[in-house]
């Protein structure tokens, strides 16, 4: 029988558990907003997030969700993808390249139930760059284009020679289907009615909010002054930028409670008949919410210390493109889209963001832990070797 001490207790826990915790992101930017400290400096780096990284970011994923569904609707490669190892090391290859986390995923996913072998897990682990490569598309299209080139070159070269040393069933588990399909299930099942509505309200925010943020984008790039442009009063663009992205922010931070490591790094989880607007709204809003951190970390720490952090980054030299690679061995894509953001805002090095892009595994490695450990250790190590290799390649002959 629960005494009145123990049920007293148990009920100020339930009354005063923090929920939502990712509310402490919009709650600290409207914080920031309301000191006159930290207020310029706060309403120019989320304007910036918003109208130079997150607007770039959601035009490139409607795209990627849209030609992702007509891509989807042949299954003519099929057959070419399972003729032969090899094959399926340089489709895995270049599934991983492909943005975002799904093509890493499904591979990972098929060596678990017996579809490909261990060579082609390695090639998409060492390919795949997660989220962070829409952030790096989306702001430096031909940087971010020649880090994917380079991610498969790097996947198809280390599947082969994984292939070689190992057969295809190599550290594979029993088969686990029916716990895959149960635990997805659960999580459909968590989903709760706000999440839902704040989940629906990302799609409808981007819907509207897209083409308008796109041209003013457009412009900033072009150094188009926005305010004299629309005759507007000094700094409405920018305030205007700061309240769209804390406004993204609220939504996302609604979307998903935080329990666990996996779901605070990792991207929200998306129906797949969801319409691509909405899948590209979830994913940005993601993307954003890393972006301001990293953003707001680098600009709050300079302003207050006055110290730069490109010039305490850049003085690990040759210990840089080791620490992109230690990142990159984190599962989730949060810790590497941090990476990037360093990386543009001249923080980090190129060594260093290219061993990142490539040790990292971004949200696939979570799957392969939970139903196959052994393996996704071994193939972490695997891809980490290309990574020092790359990195310290690119420091050696041009940073050094």
């Amino acid at each position: 029988m629960m005494t009145t001490h123990s049920f007293s207790q148990s009920l100020s826990l339930s009354q005063f558990s923090l929920q939502h915790k990712r509310l402490l992101l919009p709650i600290t930017l409207l914080a920031l907003m309301g000191a006159e400290t930290t207020r310029e400096i706060t309403v120019t780096t989320l304007s910036d997030a918003f109208w130079a990284v997150s607007t770039y970011v959601a035009f490139t994923l409607v795209i990627y969700h849209y030609l992702s569904n007509i891509m989807g609707k042949t299954n003519r490669i099929t057959a070419l993808y399972n003729k032969s190892r090899t094959n399926q090391v340089v489709f895995s290859s270049l599934l991983g390249a492909l943005p975002g986390c799904g093509g890493a995923i499904v591979v990972t996913t098929q060596y678990i139930s017996g579809k490909v072998g261990f060579g082609s897990v390695v090639a998409v682990l060492t390919a795949t760059m997660g989220d962070a490569a829409f952030l790096l598309i989306a702001a430096q299209p031909k940087v971010g284009f020649g880090v994917m080139a380079l991610g498969v070159v790097v996947g198809a070269i280390s599947g082969i020679v994984v292939n070689a040393l190992h057969k295809d069933d190599f550290l594979r588990p029993e088969t686990q289907d029916k716990q895959q399909d149960q635990n997805s299930e659960n999580s459909e099942q968590s989903t709760s009615c706000l999440q839902v509505k704040a989940i629906n309200l990302q799609g409808v925010f981007w819907k509207w909010v897209l083409i308008p943020a796109t041209v003013i984008a457009l412009l900033g790039s072009f150094q188009v002054d926005i305010n004299q442009l629309f005759h507007l009063p000094q700094h409405s663009i920018e305030w205007i930028g700061a309240i769209l992205a804390i406004g993204s922010m609220m939504l996302w931070s609604l979307t998903k409670e935080i329990s666990d490591y996996q779901s605070t790094v990792s991207e929200d989880n998306k129906c797949v008949s969801s319409h691509p607007m909405q899948k590209a709204a979830q994913d940005t809003n993601f993307v954003s919410a890393w972006v301001i951190v990293a953003f707001l970390i680098f600009e709050l720490t300079t302003y207050f210390s006055g110290i730069n952090l490109q010039t305490v980054f850049l003085g690990y030299g040759m210990w840089m493109p080791l620490i992109g690679l230690a990142i990159g061995l984190l599962p989730g894509c949060g810790p590497q889209i941090l990476v990037t953001s360093l990386y543009l805002s001249g923080a980090m090095p190129m060594s260093a963001q290219l061993s990142n892009a490539i040790s990292n595994d971004g949200d696939a490695l979570f799957p392969a832990i939970a139903l196959a450990p052994k393996a996704a250790m071994v193939a972490t190590f695997y891809s980490a070797v290309p990574a020092f290799v790359v990195g310290y390649g690119y420091y050696f002959l041009f940073e050094m």
